[in-house]
């Protein structure tokens, strides 16, 4: 009887105990594996998911959402300095970087990293996959979160802005479609040469004018001095960028020559007198030029041009190597062509 278990013929055994060795392998194999991925799943499975990301200071602050995004594809412990962001926001002053995360039960969390400290992943889920800080936030640095219904509040004031125009009295250019641009990234925004890429009237203090029509239909003027904040929660549509109307051609005193109250164009058109029409516009040398009608038509806007010719101002270079020219014919109201004509870091100024 006690040799039952050895009964089986000794090639029989040897293919047996094959056949159950290739089976307790393949089991330990399927075991390991998955138990390799609900780790995995549970490292990049944290508590928190990140819903935006800024760097910098209290006052002067970027969104680094997206940079911080690619990086984490590939790295789960980051380090927090300019090089990572590509910039420095706040030159010579201590950096933080903000992160606005939410967990599962909807409550949301600062988590705040010194410039040099380190960030892990594992706190944060979907880190390395990078299906986060799509949405879900509104916050500005001090992480005033709004929800859906509010922030339908804030972005929907008072006032709708027809344009804008920064510099001095006697020295401002329009900056509306820069403005929309910014107000898209941020609520709050300061008032600087940099935001506007210009300096309009160099070494005198300059202002940024808002000019707004209310439900009423009345209009307004709102200033800014330079080096104030903007709190875009007072116009309506201001993250979403749709506002700036076509028709409006206010110049600095809100109006064109006292044709129109406060400078909104009630559908007169082209025919008022006093109205800048831009006709056709190049910019280039040596016969290789761009044509820049339609840029300078939005710069205008029927009133009169203040710029520095440069490369930047048409964002492409036509001839490198070459000082440009910028030549512009108009017309004042029905007048007779006139062509106005400026170098490369010059101003150009008319009527």
């Amino acid at each position: 009887m006690s040799s039952m278990t050895l009964s089986l013929p000794t090639p029989a055994r040897a293919t047996a105990l094959r056949a159950v060795t290739r089976w307790l392998l393949a089991a330990i194999a399927l075991l390991a594996a998955l138990t390799a991925g609900s780790s995995a799943w549970a490292r990049d499975d944290g508590d928190w998911q990140i819903l935006q990301a800024r760097y910098g200071t209290s006052s002067r602050n970027i969104d680094v959402t997206e940079r911080l995004r690619e990086v984490a594809r590939s790295d789960r412990r980051v380090r927090v300095e300019n090089e990572l962001f590509g910039t420095d926001p706040a030159p010579r002053e201590m950096k933080t970087l903000r992160l606005y995360a939410r967990n599962r039960g909807g409550e949301t969390r600062t988590f705040e990293f010194r410039e040099g400290s380190i960030i892990d992943g594992d706190d944060f889920t979907g880190w390395d996959r990078g299906d986060w800080g799509r949405g879900g936030w509104n916050g500005g640095w001090d992480g005033d979160r709004r929800d859906d219904r509010r922030d339908e509040r804030r972005d929907d004031g008072a006032y709708q802005i027809l344009g804008a125009r920064y510099g001095v009295p006697d020295a401002n250019i329009d900056v509306t479609d820069r403005l929309k641009q910014l107000a898209r990234r941020d609520l709050k925004v300061q008032i600087t040469n940099d935001l506007f890429r210009d300096d309009p009237a160099p070494r005198r203090l300059k202002t940024l004018r808002i000019y707004a029509r209310g439900r009423d239909g009345d209009v307004r003027t709102f200033e800014y001095r330079e080096g104030s904040w903007i709190d875009g929660g007072q116009f309506t549509g201001w993250g979403r960028g749709d506002w700036g109307d076509r028709n409006w051609n206010g110049n600095w005193e809100g109006g064109i020559g006292g044709a129109l109250r406060q400078g909104y164009n009630q559908g007169a058109g082209p025919s008022i007198d006093g109205r800048v029409n831009i006709i056709r516009a190049s910019y280039g040398a040596n016969g290789r030029s761009i044509d820049v009608t339609d840029r300078l038509r939005n710069i205008s806007r029927g009133g009169p041009v203040d710029l520095r010719v440069s490369n930047d101002l048409f964002d492409r270079d036509p001839a490198e190597g070459s000082r440009k020219t910028l030549r512009v014919v108009f017309s004042i109201g029905r007048g007779e062509e006139q062509v106005a004509e400026a170098r490369e870091g010059d101003r150009l100024r008319f009527p």
